[in-house]
C-alpha cells in the first residue's frame, strides 16, 4: 500500500505542477477531451448524426467531429450553442 500515488502526484510528475506551461496544455487537452466526449454522448442520445447537428447548428460536419475526438478548442458560447440549440439540452455549468 505504500507504493500508492495519488493521480494529483502523478500528474505533476508527468506533467508538472499546476501553473506551469506543460501543466496548462495538459489540463487544457484534457478539458477539451471531456467536452467532446460529453458532446457526443449527448448527440447520439438524442439520436442524431454528426452531419445533423452541423446543419441545424450552422456549423461544418469536420467541426463536430473535431470537437469530439479533443482536436478543437471550443468556445463555451459555441458548446451551449451546440447542446442547447443543436441538441434541445439544457447546459449547467457549476465550480466546485
Amino acid at each position: 500500500m505504500n507504493n500508492l500515488t495519488s493521480f494529483e502526484s502523478h500528474l505533476k510528475k508527468q506533467r508538472g505542477a499546476k501553473g506551469t506551461e506543460s501543466r496548462a496544455k495538459f489540463d487544457a487537452d484534457s478539458l477539451a477531451f471531456r467536452l467532446g466526449i460529453m458532446l457526443k454522448e449527448a448527440r447520439k442520445e438524442a439520436k442524431m448524426t454528426q452531419q445533423q447537428l452541423a446543419e441545424k447548428t450552422g456549423t461544418k460536419k469536420s467541426y463536430i467531429s473535431r470537437i469530439e475526438t479533443g482536436k478543437s478548442d471550443i468556445q463555451l458560447s459555441t458548446f451551449f450553442k451546440l447542446i442547447e440549440s443543436g441538441l434541445g439540452k439544457s447546459l449547467n455549468i457549476s465550480i466546485g
